[in-house]
């Protein structure tokens, strides 16, 4: 049950109505109270509550409040005498409930391995999907170690079925190559451990990297085509630095995938979610663990893991290929600008020279330039206006368009027959077909070696080559007859490709990420379209939703109108670009007190270690149960587990790594270390034991001193270094240097509810919405404060569908404008016509109203990666009917933002407040992220993401501990006195001056280093 409840869910789901009362009646006070908890704790939960612990204390005053009882009755309610038989009866047939019976029980396992089961694996899921079908049962779920017993007896069933269903698909063909394989790889032990061990190195090796940079910079250098044999160990691992050999190594993985030959449908009724685990035990276990496994076990494990895999690989290569062709342009600009640099010279006042020119020519027509122009403009000054010419227009474009036809031509083309031949690219917009129909001419002549292609072949032009760059491409021979060189018109497709690939508007079959954006939307959506609606609390008519949001933007105008010749604060100009002018917030001093209380902490707990936080946050709240091995069985004791987990949590965290605690604490060494870390420590598992700290935080909590609960966070992004011979990490735009993007989501006192490890080059919008949706903590998000680069119109359309209040403070405030609520009335809101500019197009959000719910749906439900989804609404899709009404919606959502911030300085201080408050959340992470210089130092995805929220996990422990440290000293009296209202507001438990986060140095003068010479 939640531990915290905000007073308008109290009212909402603890208040008695008339007939409940009702019930109430002919009882003393205690069972008065005692019944009235059971009886709405029953209507929420479905179930009674195990022990009187379980109802927190909130809830019991505000019940009592209501019964006019005092709090201090419920303690003498009886959770074991007959009266509290009677009482549960009681509530059962007021509900309609029965208990459950033994062939309920069967019948609910039966339920589970058939229906449940193929969408989850995980207990937890499990046992909610189980209360709820229970609940529709109307049936009170058996208590939890009978309910354990039904849903571990469910997943043994399913995994029974399921693993014979799958083994008896595969042919005798398929069964013989997954035995031969991995038998083949059980030999290669030796050199798989060490490929595993060592691969983050050799890719990271500078003459690797020297050599990489190399081939890059030349055009006709050869390389070896050949892809080495494969060991199992670089079968798992992700694609290496970007480039035509990261490109064939995933070629090669998938043509080993591709030999297993698995039906096309072989997963068709499984969830991702349930093939994941099943590719989890995979990774973790060597080929000859495989082996030991039942056939129709390790047929299924082994078949789960190439599926996904492949879908991983594909979409690798259709990565690869974006970042490829983006890579071919963005040398061949830097190489002519750098050329055009050293002797570019702007010349000015060119219409003044035009003019001398031409009248020098009129007066003397039959002289000589040299005798006749030189005169009035000299020769330098042409030459200068020459080499301006050429840097510009037509000349600048044909000089980058020959060095990337270099470039693609002798390097980057010997990729196009692997895209080709393993890629298949479809549409289902029918605008897009010429790119589709291009990359089958390009197939047709994949073999050929002539030129150009034949006179009278069909060749997509509209659609296909860039405006403005045809007469670049296009030759005309002798007989003017338009000729189309392959290397040139290969290198415009793969452009366009990449363009239609990025906002998916063309798809790749078997990718992931990629894959036809049809499948990521709710295929039910006709049929349960009024649920879909009620789940995002939106009306269904179109009409209903125009008028409310019509309604909003006039009222929200009309107070900023009224309000501007008031607000001294901000100041409309008639002229300029820049009409809004904001004055700027004044910083606040940091209180005296919190200063004095700073270093009580200090005194108290001085260089408390960082490690021991850890450790004591565990105990407390035993989130090291979150983390179960992904293997069917382990014999590790609880205690040397939980020791080796928090070591290996700590060393992740820190960034110092599992070899220095290896080599300082005694009893476990690296390769123990390096075990719990790949069986026990997962994306999941790490996300859950955060909620659990997170939750933890909300209950320990003290109103008096934090304030009541918050459903208000903030998000931001912070840049990390890390290694580069992978595809997460690229060149940050504005921080500069390689790295990687972590996007936190803080609430007000300092607790970071999710995290997420993106691209320089990713979505913010997509990143703020993923973690208000995705986050599985007990706080109750309604508002989230971003700077400019976290929102946009779509995202300001897709928080309003969502539920969501997006605040953003907004770099360029002062060419913002605001948008009418309708036609014809030019002359409304006087105040502020400088800003204002044309109106809201309603008919586009009434005839995409549907689409745009069930895009949202989508993203609510999680269909797909919410950044997947939003690829479809960027400014490379801007003729997309859904997008163009989404950026209506979104405008006339931003327009009443911009009224109420600009109208209330209160406003802006709150969103300034929460902001700071992430901030300071970045400013912590160096302190505790130390090891390796700060930067995350591996190649693979999962580490990197192992790696941050294990990060995340300790900063969020340090807040816990400083939590309770703060409360035990506000405990007396003489420090709470000390606290004013500006102190409170400002306090913050994260803090750090009495941390330590290294370890143990030690200092004997009569101890040597044993070496003998010298």
């Amino acid at each position: 049950m939640k531990k915290t409840w905000q007073p308008e869910e109290l009212v909402e789901y603890w208040t008695l109505l008339p007939l409940e009362l009702a019930l109430l009646n002919q009882k003393n006070d205690e069972n008065r109270l005692g019944f009235a908890i059971l009886l709405k704790f029953f209507e929420i939960y479905a179930r009674f509550p195990e022990n009187n612990q379980e109802i927190s204390q909130n809830v019991v005053d505000y019940v009592a409040k209501l019964l006019d009882i005092s709090p201090q009755k419920y303690s003498y309610y009886d959770w074991q005498g007959r009266s509290i038989k009677y009482h549960r009866a009681q509530i059962r047939e007021f509900f309609g409930f029965q208990e459950t019976k033994v062939s309920d029980a069967f019948e609910l396992t039966n339920w589970l391995a058939e229906q449940a089961l193929i969408y989850e694996l995980k207990f937890e899921q499990l046992k909610l999907a189980a209360v709820a079908r229970l609940r529709n049962l109307k049936l009170e779920p058996p208590t939890d170690s009978r309910l354990e017993r039904i849903i571990r007896s469910a997943i043994r069933n399913f995994e029974s079925k399921f693993f014979r269903d799958i083994t008896s698909q595969l042919s005798n063909q398929s069964k013989k190559w997954i035995n031969d394989f991995l038998k083949e790889k059980a030999s290669d032990q030796e050199l798989d451990d060490t490929t595993q061990t060592n691969h983050d190195k050799q890719l990271n090796n500078p003459g690797d990297i020297q050599l990489s940079q190399q081939l890059d910079d030349t055009n006709n250098s050869e390389i070896n085509t050949e892809v080495t044999r494969l060991t199992w160990a670089e079968l798992k691992t992700d694609p290496g630095r970007i480039g035509v050999e990261s490109f064939q190594k995933e070629v090669a993985k998938l043509e080993i995938f591709e030999q297993l030959e698995l039906p096309t449908d072989l997963f068709k009724n499984i969830s991702t979610k349930v093939l994941q685990v099943y590719k989890s035990r995979v990774i973790v276990e060597h080929p000859r663990d495989l082996r030991r496994h039942p056939e129709h076990i390790r047929y299924t494990l082994f078949t789960a893991f190439c599926w996904l895999r492949s879908q991983e690989v594909i979409d690798n290569l259709v990565e690869l290929l974006i970042q490829i062709v983006h890579r071919i342009g963005v040398n061949a600009e830097k190489r002519v600008d750098k050329e055009l640099i050293q002797d570019f010279k702007r010349v000015h006042g060119k219409n003044n020279l035009l003019y001398q020119m031409a009248e020098a020519s009129l007066k003397t027509p039959d002289g000589t330039v040299k005798d006749v122009i030189f005169p009035v403009v000299s020769e330098v000054t042409l030459k200068n206006l020459v080499k301006e010419y050429k840097s510009t227009g037509n000349a600048y474009r044909e000089k980058v368009y020959t060095v990337m036809r270099s470039s693609y031509g002798g390097y980057y083309r010997r990729i196009l027959p692997l895209i080709l031949n393993k890629l298949e690219f479809r549409s289902n917009n029918e605008v897009h077909r010429p790119v589709i129909q291009a990359i089958s001419l390009l197939k047709k002549y994949a073999d050929s070696k002539q030129r150009y292609y034949d006179a009278g072949e069909d060749i997509p032009i509209e659609g296909v080559l860039r405006s403005g760059w045809q007469e670049i491409i296009l030759e005309t021979g002798a007989d003017d007859e338009i000729k189309v060189n392959r290397i040139n018109y290969e290198l415009s497709v793969l452009q366009a490709l990449r363009e239609k690939l990025r906002c998916k508007e063309i798809w790749v079959v078997g990718a992931n990420r990629y894959r036809n954006p049809e499948e990521d939307l709710p295929a039910d959506f006709e049929a349960q379209r009024l649920e879909y609606f009620q789940a995002l609390k939106q009306p269904s008519d179109v009409e209903v939703f125009i008028a409310n949001l019509q309604q909003s933007l006039e009222q929200s105008l009309t107070l900023l109108d009224k309000g501007i010749p008031k607000n001294s604060l901000v100041t409309l100009k008639t002229t300029g670009k820049s009409r809004i002018c904001v004055s700027p917030l004044n910083p606040q001093n940091e209180p005296t007190n919190l200063t004095r209380l700073k270093t009580e902490i200090t005194r108290r707990w001085r260089m408390t270690s960082l490690l021991d936080i850890l450790k004591e946050t565990d105990l407390r709240v035993k989130f090291s149960q979150h983390f179960q091995s992904v293997s069917t069985r382990e014999v590790l004791g609880e205690y040397t587990l939980q020791k080796r987990l928090l070591l290996c949590l700590y060393g992740l965290g820190t960034n110092t790594g599992l070899k220095r605690l290896s080599d300082e604490i005694k009893g476990d060494n690296y390769q123990d270390l390096l075990h719990v870390k790949r069986h026990f420590i997962q994306k999941e598992q790490l996300r859950n034991a955060i909620a659990c700290i997170a939750n933890a935080i909300f209950t320990a909590r003290i109103s008096t001193i934090w304030g009541e609960g918050t459903t208000a966070c903030a998000s931001d992004s912070k840049k990390f270094g890390a290694w580069d011979q992978n595809l997460m990490t690229e060149w940050h735009i504005r921080y500069g240097g390689r790295g990687v993007m972590i996007y936190w989501h803080v609430e007000k006192n300092s607790v970071c509810i999710y995290s997420q490890l993106k691209t320089c080059s990713s979505s913010e919008v997509a990143a703020m919405i993923e973690g208000l949706l995705r986050h599985c903590t007990e706080m109750k998000v309604e508002t989230n404060y971003v700077d400019s680069h976290g929102q946009n119109e779509v995202a300001f359309a897709f928080c309003h569908l969502l539920g969501f209040q997006l605040m953003p403070r907004l770099k360029r405030i002062n060419v913002q404008k605001l948008y009418r609520p309708s036609t014809g009335n030019n002359d409304a809101y006087p105040n502020l016509q400088p800003i204002l500019t044309r109106a809201i197009n309603w008919d586009l959000i009434r005839q995409q109203y549907d689409q745009m719910v069930k895009y949202a749906t989508a993203l609510r439900l999680g269909m797909a990666e919410t950044e997947a989804i939003l690829k479809r609404f960027t400014r490379g899709n801007l003729l997309h009917p859904t997008y163009q009404a989404l950026a209506e919606l979104g405008k006339a959502v931003k327009t009443i933002f911009l009224c109420k911030y600009l109208h209330s300085v209160e406003l802006r201080q709150e969103i300034n407040a929460g902001l700071n408050v992430v901030e300071n959340w970045n400013s912590a992470n160096s302190f505790i992220f130390y090891g390796k210089g700060g930067e995350i130092a591996t190649n693979r995805l999962s580490d990197q993401e192992l790696a941050v929220l294990s990060l995340h996990l300790l900063q969020i422990s340090l807040v816990y501990i400083n939590t309770l440290m703060i409360q035990e000293v506000l405990s007396q009296p003489q420090w709470m006195k000390l606290m004013k209202l500006e102190d409170l507001r400002a306090l913050s438990p994260l803090i750090w001056g009495h941390v330590n986060p290294y370890g143990t140095f030690r200092l004997d003068l009569n101890v040597r280093l044993p070496i003998e010479t010298g």
